[in-house]
């Protein structure tokens, strides 16, 4: 089965040397050798114009099917880029593969809030963190693999089934939606409290149930 490459990355977090092998196996794959410089731009958010950026995604691949452009320290775009690129992830061009290099640990930022569903998002971070906090941004970002990924992990590390959904709930409370996207949420968590509560089904079930369909929801 040929790999289809996502056509946009986000690069989170300040751990450089696994984020250098991460691009260069990206470019290993996509652009051959002769030709790399070619095919493989590296721009830096705090020089960067709109224009730029613009003029670079317009051009096309040499020799190869693909173009990689690299925007490093990506926290620090301008907002009219970081405007463009909310509206450019919704419909990418097929010969480009954006990589967004964030140079930080924060994936609470608004922006990586607003692109992330339309991302690839391996993390980079020097010390992992696992919790429920990880698990509700997976779910926010509508990451139906990595959520449960994470609440398997969660679960082998001794977290109570309790504890993980009253985080949840605690995380979603807090976040301003929209009222029927925040009742259709509440609504979801109070019934998979209730199932543990009541042993309808097991409790692991219960919480997988609930990432799926918190995943699922998508904001309206």
């Amino acid at each position: 089965m040929v790999r289809q490459e996502p056509p946009v990355y986000l690069l989170i977090g300040k751990d450089i040397p696994p984020k250098s092998t991460f691009l260069k196996n990206i470019k290993a794959r996509l652009i051959p050798g002769h030709i790399g410089h070619f095919n493989l731009d590296i721009l830096y958010a705090k020089e960067l114009s709109l224009r730029s950026l613009q003029e670079r995604l317009l051009c096309l691949p040499v020799k190869a099917k693909k173009r990689i452009i690299v925007l490093k320290d990506a926290e620090l775009l301008k907002d009219e880029i970081k405007d463009f690129i909310n509206g450019y992830v919704r419909k990418p061009f097929p010969y480009i593969v954006l990589v967004l290099d964030f140079n930080t640990d924060d994936d609470e930022d608004d922006f990586i809030s607003r692109i992330a569903r339309f991302a690839q998002i391996p993390y980079f971070r020097r010390k992992e963190r696992i919790d429920a906090f990880t698990l509700s941004r997976q779910i926010e970002f509508m990451k139906i693999e990595s959520a449960l990924l994470i609440l398997k992990r969660l679960l082998e590390n001794g977290q109570r089934p309790e504890m993980i959904l009253g985080g949840l709930r605690y995380f979603f409370e807090k976040k301003a939606y929209n009222p029927s996207y925040a009742r259709e949420r509440i609504k979801l968590l109070v019934n998979c409290d209730r199932d543990i509560k009541t042993g309808k089904i097991k409790a692991e079930f219960a919480l997988e149930k609930l990432i799926v369909s918190l995943c699922s929801l998508g904001k309206t």
